[in-house]
């Protein structure tokens, strides 16, 4: 799958972000129609895919009926589908009892924990998640972050990694005063550990970090935080259930990305799911030198 011209640069990798999809027991819920409608447009669109990466809300409250419509609404597309990868979201296991809760969904949805990473196509992939059942924050441990910043830096056996090369992270929750919807005064923030996390990826700006938890629309100024080579360039990835506005109103719509990854580039394209096309305010470049434009 590529987006540019044909006859053009072909990427090296090619893979799709959805998050807060918070899929309910009802089969003709809006949030399970939205859906049902990305999972076409991606296996539509998506050929050739090393996968889609979902960054957490699975499902509405972490339900067995509700994970079991999860894989009603995935057998729809499945043999049309990349392999999909999933973040912990609070709405899985932050309404609950904490060990039943993150067991439904390790059992459900076939990740190994809470945290977790895979090397796809030469690239790493790193994905965090809350150790505790918070209502709205996720907590990540010191065990966890030790590991994160050990895979940060982690090269590939082979040594065919490079320093500058994109490292991909995935987390539920935005770091505060970053992404749209992450402000102090929005309250949807939400990493209780906001000072430890900031600190390592300081030490690795290569790092593009994709968060959901907000269901900021694409099209808003601040979908992107730009890392500067400072720390890590952070995106919003809005929501396939619905969407949420500056104006902090609700608003009907699904959205996500599709990712291309080239040899001295990575590009960032917003898609709209409802009308099946792309967002033209939502189209980033972020370059191997850190720069950014959009």
């Amino acid at each position: 799958m590529s987006t540019n011209e044909p006859g053009g640069p072909q990427p090296l990798l090619t893979f799709q972000i959805i998050t807060d999809t918070h899929v309910t027991a009802d089969p003709s819920h809006e949030y399970n129609l939205n859906f049902e409608r990305a999972l076409h447009d991606l296996a539509h669109h998506a050929q050739g895919s090393s996968g889609i990466m979902h960054i957490g809300d699975i499902t509405d409250h972490g339900l067995l009926e509700e994970y079991e419509e999860v894989h009603r609404i995935l057998q729809l597309h499945q043999a049309a589908l990349p392999e999909i990868r999933y973040t912990l979201g609070n709405h899985d296991v932050g309404l609950g009892h904490w060990e039943s809760r993150l067991a439904m969904y390790t059992s459900r949805m076939g990740m190994p924990g809470p945290y977790h990473d895979h090397w796809i196509g030469g690239y790493h992939f790193i994905f965090l998640g809350t150790e505790e059942g918070l209502p709205t924050f996720c907590k990540l441990s010191e065990e966890q972050l030790r590991w994160l910043d050990r895979k940060l830096g982690e090269k590939l056996v082979d040594g065919h990694s490079k320093p500058e090369q994109p490292v991909f992270l995935f987390l539920h929750q935005p770091l505060k005063d970053t992404v749209a919807g992450s402000l102090e005064s929005q309250e949807w923030y939400g990493v209780t550990q906001d000072k430890e996390l900031r600190s390592i990826l300081s030490k690795y700006p290569q790092t593009l970090l994709f968060t959901g938890h907000t269901h900021w629309e694409l099209e808003v100024d601040n979908t992107m935080y730009p890392g500067n080579g400072e720390t890590a360039t952070m995106f919003n990835s809005a929501s396939v259930a619905y969407l949420w506005t500056n104006a902090d109103e609700h608003k009907t719509g699904s959205q996500g990305y599709y990712v291309e990854v080239y040899t001295d580039k990575v590009l960032i394209k917003g898609r709209n799911f409802t009308t099946g096309s792309w967002i033209e305010s939502a189209q980033y470049e972020v370059v191997t030198s850190l720069n950014v434009r959009s």
